[in-house]
């Protein structure tokens, strides 16, 4: 039996994007990542994590779709799911979009970066320069489909929805643990809007 795609994608996030972020957080980094993966088998293509002390652009899904295009050979983005763990912010919506994806998912969301992360700058780049409310922009449109993990968890059947569900919360006590880190030690770097 094949893992359902809220379990694979967990997965992806513990296994591939994780301990990419926890060296990106060592180093002063944001606590955002990402992966792309096959959508026939889901299989991993590339991960990647935020680099911001390299340059503030690098953020996790640029930093991934970089590396997806260092790869000497690579899938067409229609072939592929594009994973991140915090929905991307205005740059990184349109560099997927730019990049050809037609899709991508989302464990943490706009609201989550801002309340649990003290990051709130998508959410003011979304009002100040688009007048969106939180939520306000459209998950599905001519380009691509946006769907948080947590909406795939809770369409599962049981028992399976309290297995993912407990397994979100084990990535969130992982992520909890790596934003306290981030911003103890935030101001030691230059990174605009840190």
């Amino acid at each position: 039996m094949s893992p359902s795609l809220a379990s694979r994608l967990l997965d992806v996030i513990s296994d591939d994007v994780l301990p990419l972020t926890e060296r990106g957080v060592a180093d002063g980094n944001k606590v955002f990542g990402a992966a792309i993966l096959r959508k026939s088998d889901l299989s991993l293509v590339v991960a990647g994590t935020n680099a911001e002390t390299r340059n503030p652009l690098l953020h996790g899904e640029i930093s991934t779709l970089n590396a997806f295009y260092e790869l000497p050979t690579r899938p067409p983005a229609a072939e592929l799911l594009f994973l991140t763990t915090h929905e991307p912010c205005t740059l990184c919506m349109s560099a997927i979009t730019w990049a050809g994806f037609d899709n991508y998912y989302y464990f943490y969301s706009h609201v989550d970066s801002r309340d649990s992360f003290e990051i709130p700058h998508d959410l003011v780049i979304l009002k100040e320069v688009f007048g969106l409310e939180p939520g306000g922009y459209r998950r599905s449109n001519a380009f691509w489909t946006a769907r948080a993990i947590t909406a795939l968890i809770d369409d599962e059947d049981e028992p399976l929805r309290s297995r993912l569900a407990e397994r979100a919360d084990g990535l969130r006590a992982r992520y909890d643990e790596l934003s306290r880190r981030y911003q103890d030690t935030k101001g030691d770097n230059d990174i605009p809007l840190a």
